[in-house]
């Protein structure tokens, strides 16, 4: 009798797994298509991208990529790069000491610190705007690179330090203890204990501040004018009021998110490692 009943359990378990592995399968696929599309859509002439029904079959082309890269993109998307990768390394110099007094030494009524952090992203970007542009043209920072790097640290430092808080709360204190004893101080814990057993969360919180950083577009557009354009702005370019412009635009974001992929290719096992850390007590 005991016996059934436990292979009965198994076997729903079994079929409650398998349920969930393809309701995982299909959120994928429907989170793929979109992607495959776009991609299809850049190799297409700008007749065959612009019919409806779409015209999967069409003949491809590569004058979508051509039209691109004749547009000079080079110097947007450095400055993307530029603003991006300085700004997530001022972030992660600034939430790694902040997430360290948040979880391994405390301050007093650090939930209500954790909680500022977040209410910094209750406001919409656009109650800001008017403000930040200001200040930014009475500094001479307006048309300036610099202004967005200063800006992206700032809008991605709050969910910094709440993912660092998060993976440093997870780490053993013992190894800090035994650390001070042998004599180590604050900055060789930080540089030999500290920074190597969360690297999976620096990678996390480097990649997130990164793809946010360079999928902005409003402040970019705003503050960054022709001298300081960003990827994302440069592909606003491509939309026109006349004539067709669909698989140019696809061709772009395809090229644009190529850095973001290879981003997130490259710290594959550490981003996944990082973001399950603390999943399970």
């Amino acid at each position: 009798m005991a016996g059934a009943v436990i292979n009965r359990a198994a076997g729903q378990n079994k079929r409650a797994g398998g349920l969930l592995s393809a309701a995982a399968w299909v959120i994928g696929v429907l989170f793929i298509i979109p992607i495959l599309w776009m991609v299809l859509t850049a190799f297409h002439q700008e007749n065959d991208a612009a019919k409806n029904p779409p015209a999967f079959f069409a003949p491809l082309s590569t004058s979508g990529f051509s039209d691109f890269w004749a547009a000079k993109p080079i110097p947007p998307m450095l400055n993307s790069l530029t603003a991006s990768l300085v700004s997530t390394l001022f972030v992660l110099c600034l939430a790694l000491p902040a997430a360290y007094a948040l979880s391994i030494k405390p301050v007093r009524k650090w939930t209500d610190v954790m909680f500022f952090f977040l209410s910094t992203k209750f406001m919409p970007i656009v109650a800001g705007l008017l403000p930040l542009y200001l200040v930014a043209k009475n500094t001479g920072l307006l048309g300036n690179v610099w202004a967005l790097v200063i800006i992206y640290t700032s809008m991605n430092l709050p969910i910094a330090v709440w993912m660092l808080r998060s993976f440093l709360a997870e780490m053993p204190i013992e190894i800090l203890e035994a650390s001070q004893v042998d004599g180590a101080g604050f900055f060789t814990q930080m540089y030999k204990i500290v920074i190597p057993l969360v690297m999976p969360g620096l990678a996390s919180a480097a990649l997130i501040c990164f793809i946010f950083s360079w999928n902005e577009l409003l402040l970019a557009n705003t503050l960054g004018g022709n001298s300081a354009q960003t990827a994302p702005v440069f592909l606003t370019g491509f939309v026109t009021s006349q004539g067709l412009f669909l698989a140019k635009v696809c061709a772009a974001a395809v090229a644009i998110s190529l850095p973001v992929l290879a981003a997130g290719f490259a710290a594959q096992d550490k981003l996944v490692q990082g973001l399950s850390l603390g999943a399970v007590k």
